[in-house]
C-alpha cells in the first residue's frame, strides 16, 4: 500500500466530470494495453505475497509484524521460493480488496458509458502495494454520474473488507505487550477495535497480534481512508463536489491545513497534505444544476460513516525507519 501515505489514485486522470445520457465516448478508444496491466498486477502479487510472507513468519514466531523483515524476505526468497506460499493470505486479501474498490469504480463507469481504463496496480517494497488506480478518459456532464462513480469504489472495498478483517481477527492472538515490539506500530481504526472488542472482550488492542489477513484488511481500511478525503479528486472530492460543487475547492483547501497538524502524530500527514494543496484541490466543472436524489445522499453519509470507521490519526509509528 501507498508507501502506505501515498495512494496513486490522487494521480489517476480522474477527470470526473459527470454524465448520464450525455457521456458520449470518443470517436476511436484508445487501444487497451492488457500486458502493462497484467504486468503491474503480476509484480504487486509478488510483492505483496513477499510481504505477506514476513508477516506470516513473524505472526509463526509470535512476535509483531517487522517492516524491516519485509525487506530482508526479498533476499530470502531468492534462495528458498517455496516461502511464497505463506505469503498468499495476505496478499489474495489486499489484492482482493483494492480489485474490489478499483472493479466499483471500473464497473459504474462502464455502467453509465463512461471511458475508463481497467485498473493499475502499483507494487512496493515495503507493504507490497502503493494502490490501484482507473483512468477516465471521457468528460462526465453529471453530477449523480460523478456521485456514482466516486462512492461505488469504497463501498465495494468495504464489502470485502469488513468480513476479511473479521476472519483475520479470528485468527490473530492475544500475545501481550505485542504492538509495542519491532520497528513499527500501528493505528487502530474504529472498525478494528469494535470488532477485536466484539471477538477479545476485554483484551487491550497492543496485547492482539493480527494475522496476515487482518493486517492485509487493515491496509484496506487506510486506503479507504485517504481516499474518503473530501480533497480534490480523491474520492470524497468527488461526493463532495456532487454536494457542494460551489464549495469544493474552499472545503478541499481547509481539509488539507487540517490535516497539516496531524504531522504532530505521522510525518506523512506533512506530505500527505503538501501533495494535496499542490496537485488535488481543483476538479474539473460540471456544468450541472440537478439535485442528488434521496437515495444517493444517503449513500453521502454512509460514505462519511465508513470514512470514520476506517480512519487512523496515527497509521503508523516508527522506532528507527
Amino acid at each position: 500500500m501507498s508507501s502506505p501515505d501515498l495512494s496513486p489514485e490522487l494521480y489517476s486522470s480522474y477527470a470526473v466530470s459527470g454524465g448520464n445520457d450525455a457521456c458520449p465516448l470518443p470517436a476511436a478508444p484508445p487501444r487497451e494495453r492488457y500486458w502493462l496491466h497484467f504486468l503491474l498486477f503480476g509484480l504487486t502479487l509478488l510483492s505483496t505475497t513477499i510481504v505477506g510472507a514476513a508477516m506470516q513468519m513473524d505472526f509463526d514466531r509470535n512476535h509483531a509484524f517487522d517492516l524491516a523483515h519485509s525487506l530482508d524476505m526479498y533476499v530470502w526468497v531468492w534462495r528458498q521460493p517455496g516461502l511464497l506460499w505463506q505469503g498468499l493470505p495476505f496478499s489474495l486479501t489486499l489484492l482482493g480488496i483494492l480489485l474490489a474498490h478499483e472493479l466499483g469504480h471500473y464497473l459504474t463507469a462502464l455502467l453509465h458509458g463512461v471511458d475508463a481504463s481497467p485498473p493499475y496496480f502499483v507494487p512496493s517494497p515495503m507493504l507490497g502495494t502503493f494502490g490501484a488506480f482507473i483512468r477516465v478518459r471521457s468528460q462526465i456532464y453529471s453530477k449523480l454520474v460523478l456521485f456514482d462513480i466516486g462512492v461505488s469504489g469504497p463501498l465495494a472495498g468495504f464489502v470485502l473488507l469488513a468480513p476479511m478483517l473479521a476472519i483475520g481477527l479470528a485468527f490473530s492472538k492475544v500475545i501481550p505487550g505485542v504492538a509495542h515490539q519491532g520497528t513499527a506500530q500501528f493505528g487502530v481504526p474504529a472498525l478494528q477495535w469494535l470488532l477485536e472488542r466484539a471477538i477479545f472482550p476485554g483484551t487491550h488492542s497492543a496485547d492482539i497480534c493480527l494475522h496476515p489477513v487482518a493486517r492485509a484488511a487493515w491496509v484496506g481500511m487506510f486506503a479507504t481512508a485517504m481516499n474518503l478525503l473530501p480533497v480534490g479528486q480523491l474520492d470524497g472530492g468527488h461526493i463532495l463536489y456532487s454536494f457542494f460543487p460551489n464549495r469544493h475547492r474552499t472545503i478541499s483547501k481547509a481539509v488539507c491545513l487540517l490535516i497539516l497538524p496531524l504531522g504532530f502524530f505521522w510525518h506523512g500527514w506533512v506530505l500527505w497534505a503538501a501533495v494535496l494543496l499542490w496537485l488535488g484541490r481543483r476538479h474539473p466543472v460540471v456544468y450541472d444544476n440537478t439535485a442528488l436524489t434521496p437515495g444517493r445522499r444517503k449513500l453521502g453519509w454512509v460514505s462519511v460513516a465508513l470514512f470514520l470507521l476506517c480512519f487512523i490519526y496515527s497509521p503508523i509509528t516508527t522506532g528507527g525507519l
